[in-house]
C-alpha cells in the first residue's frame, strides 16, 4: 500500500529523511523502525572535511527555523572508512548527499565513493545549498551548468541520480527541464529558501553567517507551489519537501505531483516522527479504500 517504486528501486514508505536531518544517517536504528522510512539521505558529502560555518548556525524562527550549518562533515575518505559500512547494514535503504564548490568537486567526490561497496541507492547532488559561502548555489540558479553537472555525474554511475533544486529562482522549472535533458532521474524540490534572523532591541543577526536557510512550515505553500510547477513540465519523478509535519501534508505534496517526499526540519524536534507520519498515512489510505499511496500523485482538481 504504502510501496513505491522509483526506475527499479522498491521503497517501504514514500516517507524520506532528508539530507543533514538524520546526521550521516547510521545514528538512529536504535530507536526508530526504519522499516517504515522509505529511505534516509545522509548529511551532504564534500571532498574535503568542513567544519562548517562558525556559531550560532541555527536559528528558530516562529514555527520553522533558519540555519547556516555550512555543509559541516568528516569528507568523502573519512566517510567512505568510517560510516559507508554502517550505511550498509541499516534496515532501510539510502542515499548519499553530495556537495561542492565546482564541477569537478562533485565528480571526485562521487568517484571516490563509486570505487567503494556502497550499498546506496543513489545520490542526491545538492546544487541549492544557500548557506554556504561560495559554490552550491551558483549551480542551483544556472541552468546550463545544472546541466553540465549532471551529465558528467551521469557519466560516472548508474545509480540514482538526483538533483535537488534551489527555490530561489525565477524559473524553477526551466533548471528542472535542463537537469532532466542532462540526465537526471529525479529531482528533489525544494531545498530551504534564503532569509535572516535580527535581534529587534539590538540590531544583532541572529547567525554568523547573516544569511541562512529557512525551512519547516513557513515555506509549505510555497514548496507546493514549486513542485507543482516542476510537475507540469517535467518527465521525471519529484522527491517534494517543505515544511511537512504531519500526514495530511504528505497527501498535499503528492497531490500536487511528488512521487516522494522528504521529511527534515521536524526530526530536528523528534526524530521518530516520521513513524507516526508513516502510521498516519497508512491509516487514511485504510479508511478511504486507497490501494496504493501512488494513486495520489498529481490527483489535483484545478475546476
Amino acid at each position: 500500500m504504502l510501496k513505491v517504486k522509483i526506475k527499479d528501486i522498491k521503497f517501504n514508505s514514500p516517507i524520506i529523511a532528508a539530507s543533514g536531518t538524520y546526521g550521516y544517517g547510521d545514528e538512529f536504528d536504535s530507536f526508530v523502525d526504519l522499516n517504515k522510512i522509505g529511505c534516509i539521505i545522509t548529511k551532504s558529502i564534500t571532498l574535503e572535511e568542513r567544519k562548517g560555518n562558525a556559531s550560532p548556525r541555527i536559528h528558530e524562527s516562529g514555527s520553522g527555523m533558519i540555519n547556516s550549518i555550512g555543509l559541516a562533515n568528516m569528507g568523502v575518505k573519512k566517510f567512505c572508512k568510517l560510516k559507508l559500512d554502517k550505511l550498509n547494514k541499516i534496515k532501510t535503504k539510502f542515499i548519499i548527499s553530495i556537495a561542492g564548490s565546482k564541477i569537478q568537486d562533485y565528480i571526485d567526490v562521487v568517484s571516490e565513493i563509486e570505487k567503494c561497496n556502497g550499498f546506496h541507492v543513489g545520490y542526491e547532488i545538492n546544487i541549492s545549498c544557500p548557506n554556504v559561502k561560495k559554490g552550491g548555489m551558483e549551480f542551483g540558479v544556472n541552468k546550463e551548468i545544472s546541466e553540465k553537472l549532471t551529465s558528467e555525474l551521469r557519466k560516472l554511475t548508474s545509480k540514482l541520480l538526483i538533483i535537488k533544486l534551489s527555490p530561489n529562482v525565477t524559473n524553477i522549472e526551466e533548471i528542472g527541464l535542463f537537469v532532466q535533458k542532462g540526465g537526471a532521474d529525479v529531482i528533489s524540490a525544494v531545498n530551504t529558501f534564503s532569509g535572516l534572523a535580527i535581534d529587534y532591541k539590538t540590531g544583532k543577526m541572529m547567525l554568523s553567517t547573516t544569511f541562512g536557510g529557512v525551512s519547516g512550515p513557513p515555506i509549505k505553500p510555497l514548496a507546493l507551489a514549486k513542485v507543482h510547477k516542476l510537475y507540469n513540465n517535467i518527465k521525471i519523478p519529484i522527491f517534494g519537501m517543505g515544511g511537512i509535519i504531519n500526514y495530511k501534508d504528505i497527501i498535499e505534496f503528492l497531490r500536487v505531483g511528488s512521487s516522494m517526499v522528504q521529511v527534515g526540519t521536524i526530526n530536528y524536534r523528534d526524530p521518530s516522527s516520521i513513524n507516526s507520519l508513516y502510521d498516519n498515512l497508512k491509516l487514511y489510505l485504510d479508511k478511504n479504500k486507497i490501494t496504493s499511496v501512488s494513486k495520489l500523485i498529481g490527483d489535483y482538481n484545478d475546476s
